[in-house]
């Protein structure tokens, strides 16, 4: 069997965390080809080529495929999908957006949030915010999935795979790029980034998350919010963690006056070593977490970070 696995791409470059960890899950479906897709792209597959289990890397380059515009990348996929009984990606932003596409354009079922492979027609997913595994097994003649990266580990690197470029598919020309407003900002990306710290709506304000800040950079941390603290103003959308925002995986993940909602565990129970700090002893967090400290978190946080020179 084979395997088509869209690698992530942002700006022409290999995000190689999720890609990676993609990686080792399509391995266990196949022979794995890795399809670096962008207006520049060239770079990243040679990045790519370099992963364990990479059997081969196909490049496309066209200033359609920029922009991170979803149906020319769609289309790309389908033009290659001949070859391959799997289809996947890592499940990022970009993934969620595209490979529904390419399955509806293939007739098939998309397989989304895969956190376990039982074999080349059976996966496993969570549901009900993580709380059950449901097991799907898929009759169609092509599988079309999503991966969940947090659930597996990063492949090592490996002798470079050959790579070949492709060329791009008719552009559907259902959609165009008008402009790009991104946050600019120091700290790592929230979804790889080794420490997440993340402040709940016991933070209270906009303006005490300045504490959940100062400690996230001390430790050179990514940000991250309850969807609490993020309804009540306290914090952007893109920092949100849980069911309805991100899923992570950190190393170390310390959650600072959340009281653990069941949408919110669904984002972050994977990591390594959770911290909680809550001054209700009661709260849901400290079911999942490793260490636990019951305390005022405006009296924890700054001696905390004191602590941390």
């Amino acid at each position: 069997m084979a395997v088509l696995l869209l690698a992530e791409v942002t700006d022409g470059a290999l995000a190689l965390d999720a890609t990676s960890k993609a990686v080792t899950a399509a391995t266990q479906l196949g022979e794995v080809t890795v399809l670096c897709a962008g207006a520049h792209a060239a770079d990243a597959g040679q990045d790519a080529a370099k992963i364990d289990g990479v059997a081969r890397v196909l490049v496309a380059e066209d200033p359609a495929l920029g922009h991170r515009l979803a149906e020319p990348t769609a289309a790309l996929i389908v033009s290659l999908a001949g070859d391959y009984e799997h289809i996947a990606a890592p499940a990022t932003t970009d993934a969620k957006n595209i490979l529904p596409r390419v399955a509806a354009l293939l007739d098939v079922m998309v397989i989304s949030d895969v956190s376990g492979i039982v074999d080349g027609s059976t996966f496993e997913r969570p549901i009900y915010a993580g709380n059950a595994v449901q097991t799907v097994q898929s009759a169609d003649p092509k599988k079309v999935l999503t991966i969940r990266t947090s659930t597996f580990d990063a492949a090592g690197s490996g002798n470079p795979a050959p790579v070949e470029t492709v060329a791009m598919a008719d552009n559907p020309g259902l959609s165009e790029w008008v402009e790009d407003k991104l946050a600019a900002s120091d700290r790592p990306e929230l979804t790889s980034a080794r420490i997440v710290v993340s402040g709940g709506r016991g933070v209270g304000s906009e303006e005490n998350f300045a504490l959940i800040e100062k400690l996230a950079d001390k430790l050179g941390a990514a940000v991250g919010a309850s969807r609490a603290a993020v309804d009540s103003g306290y914090a952007p959308n893109d920092w949100q963690v849980g069911q309805t925002g991100k899923v992570v995986a950190p190393e170390l993940y310390i959650a600072i006056g959340i009281s653990g909602a069941i949408q919110h565990l669904a984002g972050m129970k994977d990591s390594k070593v959770i911290v909680a700090i809550n001054k209700d002893e009661e709260a849901p967090i400290f079911q999942v977490a490793d260490y636990g400290l019951v305390a005022d978190l405006f009296e924890a946080v700054p001696e905390l970070e004191q602590k941390l020179g």
